[in-house]
């Protein structure tokens, strides 16, 4: 039964005063221009901006690395650019990223890879976020053309079908909303950003062992890892038996590691009978990778749980604060990827692992402060981060909600 007020379309039901219209109906859609055969971009800059699907990110354009086009190519493709009431849509490769240019890049050449609306008849931030929405992204997805590289057909774009509200007011209303969501996660997002940069500043500050004339402080000793804590390689449970996984228990792969310090949770599990074979470590041991591309990956064992074999276990003795050895290993992580072996697979063996030199204090409990430090500020993200994830999962409902007329603005 359909609401009264309410209509079933080919996009679903929309409210009654609603239409259904197709891109080129309010808007043209343009493609962007390669640069002539024999000629490339430059890092100098020019007059004349370049944006590339590289340069692209959803809602704007990065600006750190735009490339610029030669003063003397520039007349060749001088009429494909893009301007500030426009619209951007990435139709190679990295599909669908829709979004705005900045007023810096107002006049900019397009990619060939990208397309531009332009001359948009209605609330130019509604059409975006329609372009952003489920409805036409899920369109991208079964409509992309496959070949060398995926490949969006301009006459697609120009027939994707979207719900538009009677008034340009409304659409308005609703683009404003969306925007204002927006501007609430891209503040989350700096913030976050932003305390990241000061418990690196705080790391590298609490952990060096050095004082202000450059000598080890006195009351800090630099040991081998191997001296301070039993190393240990995890090991896999047959893949060919189903019944060892699917679980209760925590099995950690690479993948697991470098999201959060504490693993609680694993993309793999493992049954009683799986378990009961594999190498199992004790909650508070630290994993780091070793092999492969993610070396230096880590995390805290948050309770018993098992690995693969492509990941070492630290267990500290008890003289020594394991969540300390966990923030210095992170600190100096990527020296240790750089000390892997050259091979196919990079590698850090045990015993190159155990000569890892650790710099730490004498103090268990100067290693217990230093860590409660540096883990108030990683309570502080993972808050501010738990945060950013309610507000998407907010603007996601509401993007289904406001732009199918669910719940009216007006």
């Amino acid at each position: 039964m359909i609401k009264a007020g309410y209509k079933q379309t080919e996009l679903g039901v929309i409210p009654d005063d609603w239409e259904v219209k197709a891109v080129e109906e309010i808007s043209d859609v343009r493609s962007g221009k390669r640069l002539p055969l024999g000629n490339s971009l430059t890092d100098k800059e020019t007059p004349y901006p370049y944006i590339r699907v590289a340069d692209m990110e959803i809602g704007t354009i990065v600006l750190d690395d735009i490339k610029y086009i030669p003063p003397d190519v520039y007349p060749c493709i001088k009429n494909y650019r893009i301007f500030e009431e426009d619209i951007f849509i990435s139709v190679a490769g990295s599909l669908g990223i829709v979004g705005k240019i900045p007023s810096q890049l107002n006049g900019a050449n397009l990619t060939e890879n990208a397309d531009r609306l332009t001359k948009i008849s209605i609330d130019r931030d509604y059409l975006m976020y329609m372009l952003m929405s489920p409805l036409i992204q899920n369109t991208i997805e079964s409509e992309k053309t496959l070949g060398a590289q995926p490949k969006l057909a301009l006459i697609r774009i120009r027939q994707f079908n979207i719900p538009l509200p009677p008034t340009k007011t409304e659409q308005t209303a609703i683009a404003k909303a969306l925007s204002d969501t927006d501007a609430l996660i891209q503040s989350l997002s700096q913030l976050i950003v932003k305390k990241r940069q000061i418990k690196q500043g705080a790391m590298q500050a609490l952990l060096n062992p050095y004082d202000e004339t450059g000598a080890l402080k006195s009351d800090w000793v630099v040991k081998r890892l191997s001296e301070i804590a039993d190393l240990a390689t995890g090991n896999t449970p047959s893949t060919k038996d189903k019944s060892n996984y699917e679980g209760k228990f925590l099995f950690v792969s690479p993948a697991d590691l470098g999201k959060r310090k504490w693993i609680s949770q694993t993309e793999k599990t493992l049954s009683t009978k799986g378990f009961s074979l594999a190498r199992k470590f004790p909650a508070n041991s630290i994993l780091f990778t070793c092999i492969g591309s993610t070396i230096g990956k880590s995390g805290l064992a948050a309770e018993e749980l098992t690995s693969n074999q492509q990941i070492n276990a630290v267990l500290p003795n008890s003289s020594f604060c394991s969540e300390y050895l966990y923030y210095f290993l992170d600190l100096i992580s990527s020296a240790i990827q750089a000390s892997a072996s050259e091979q196919a697979v990079p590698i850090i063996n045990k015993t190159q692992f155990g000569e890892t030199q650790i710099y730490i204090p004498n103090s268990k409990n100067e290693q217990k402060q230093i860590s409660k430090t540096l883990s108030d500020m990683d309570t502080e993200i993972t808050a501010l981060e738990t945060k950013l994830s309610k507000y998407q999962k907010i603007k996601q409902g509401m993007m289904q909600n406001l732009l199918t007329g669910r719940i009216r603005l007006v």
